[in-house]
């Protein structure tokens, strides 16, 4: 009877196994691997694209309405980059289980690069406390001061450095190196030498060794030695791979040029103007040359958009290129590249961080950036060749050398950074704008370039608390788009 017993056990317990095994849900995964993860973390990073930047950088103007960020009048930003900060730690939970440093190394580096823009848009941020509303119950993260903030973005990037350098297996789902982990490397030191350089302003602080953590970098770690190594997504005309700017209504009628960014192109005789934008219409139906810098023109960003758009329906402004919404690939998203590494080196020698030819590194920028759009953009590859830029280099208003003094050879840097980034920098311009006075931003007198973005009004509901203390701390309990974070003072 006992024998019959257990065997009825033995039934009812492999059963309920069984029935357990059969109601999982294969829509609901709960253990992925961390290279399936990495593919969209990479993608989310790396194919981000938007023209509010461009108008708050000056690249473009509006004709058919006002637009906030090229009139600064924006208030609240968003924390929408911690979701995608979800992903990122769910990536290196998932590495750690299974030990595979690489994700893990990878995760840090895409922490360091969403926290670094986090923080440069609102100061003092929930970091050490972050997303452990599932791993620990914190649902109401305590806000880090941005100093401390920045500490632990380079802590992180240097920890990722590190696990990579003693990896020797290639990453799977890598969309960007195909797994090449030296290359990796490369980019994560580049991007440390720009999080340094972003915090000029405190190099002077005590106890920073931003100057000599920089130098360091410089003179020990893998960097990248040409545009081959740059950290960039290839689109592909395929559904979920193009440009993102394919096909984009935003390019409507309302968008055209601003007139001090095409200016400042005209003055150098910059032939990359030709890929940004079009000629005026009647500068079309004049017949003038594309390489005609007079054929280009755009709107006042600091005039009301309707004076604007009378210019525009006059003839006389300048639109993007139709190559940014017409082309399903374009060119590449440049996350880190080499051009912008070489500018930071440039102006890192120019302040005395670091000992070497500013001029070397500045040019070598500028011929990266020529043979970007010479590859990228073949329409007017003619113009924009070796000898071409060479040419360039050597005009008396892009010279290094004919810069008077330091201040305006990092002017002159800054420019070249300024003028690459369009529809590549997103933010990047204007935060160098915030750090540097370059390039000047033209606006109704009176109006203060802001500095930074008011906390979402998600954080005053659901954690008052910690956002009143950040508040409190850096600008006495008032919160303003013109208060200056530690970064700027």
């Amino acid at each position: 009877m006992k024998k019959i017993c257990y065997l009825l056990v033995f039934i009812l317990v492999s059963a309920c196994s069984n029935f357990g095994d059969m109601n999982t849900d294969p829509n609901n995964v709960v253990e992925t691997h961390p290279q399936l993860l990495l593919t969209n973390v990479c993608w989310s990073a790396f194919s981000e694209n938007s023209t509010s930047p461009l108008y708050a950088a000056k690249y473009l103007v509006q004709s058919d309405g006002e637009s906030s960020e090229q009139f600064y009048k924006w208030t609240r930003g968003s924390f929408s980059y911690y979701s995608s900060l979800k992903n990122v730690n769910k990536m290196q939970e998932e590495a750690e289980s299974i030990d595979e440093k690489g994700y893990v190394a990878l995760a840090h580096f895409f922490r360091a690069w969403y926290f670094y823009k986090l923080t440069l848009t609102f100061g003092d941020i929930p970091y050490s406390e972050a997303l452990k509303g599932e791993s620990e119950g914190v649902y109401a993260p305590a806000y880090d001061a941005q100093k401390d903030v920045f500490n632990g973005i380079l802590a992180e990037l240097q920890t990722a450095d590190e696990l990579l350098q003693a990896e020797k297996d290639a990453l799977e789902g890598d969309i960007i190196f195909d797994g090449n982990l030296m290359s990796w490397r490369k980019t994560i030191n580049a991007f440390r030498l720009k999080v340094l350089l972003t915090l000029s302003k405190r190099a002077g602080d005590a106890g920073t060794d931003i100057k000599q953590r920089f130098a360091s970098i410089a003179t020990a770690s893998p960097l990248m030695t040409s545009a081959a190594d740059n950290a960039q997504l290839v689109y592909i005309d395929q559904e979920g791979n193009r440009y993102p700017q394919f096909n984009s209504s935003s390019f409507g009628s309302g968008m055209y040029m601003d007139s001090t960014f095409i200016a400042l192109l005209a003055e150098k005789k910059d032939p990359r103007l030709f890929t940004f934008c079009t000629q005026t219409k009647n500068a079309q139906d004049k017949g003038l040359a594309v390489d005609d810098f007079t054929a280009y023109d755009g709107g006042d960003p600091a005039a009301p958009y309707a004076t604007v758009n009378l210019k525009a329906v006059a003839g006389k402004i300048s639109k993007p290129h139709a190559r940014f919404y017409s082309s399903a690939t374009n060119e590449p998203q440049i996350l880190m590249g080499y051009g912008e590494q070489e500018l930071i080196l440039a102006e890192a020698m120019v302040r005395g961080w670091i000992t070497g030819d500013a001029a070397t590194h500045y040019n070598e920028a500028i011929k990266a950036s020529f043979k970007f759009y010479e590859t990228y953009v073949p329409a007017y590859a003619g113009y924009l060749t070796e000898a071409a830029a060479l040419n360039y280099i050597g005009s008396e208003k892009v010279a290094l050398a004919a810069a008077p003094d330091a201040e305006q050879k990092i002017k002159r840097i800054v420019e070249q950074k300024y003028i690459a980034s369009f529809f590549q920098g997103m933010w990047t311009p204007f935060f160098e704008h915030l750090r540097t006075g370059y390039p000047a931003f033209r606006r109704l007198q009176g109006v203060e370039v802001p500095k930074r973005w008011m906390y979402p009004l998600a954080e005053y509901n659901n954690n008052a608390t910690h956002v009143q203390e950040a508040l409190q701390s850096q600008f006495g309990g008032q919160e303003k788009i013109t208060d200056a974070t530690w970064w700027l003072k």
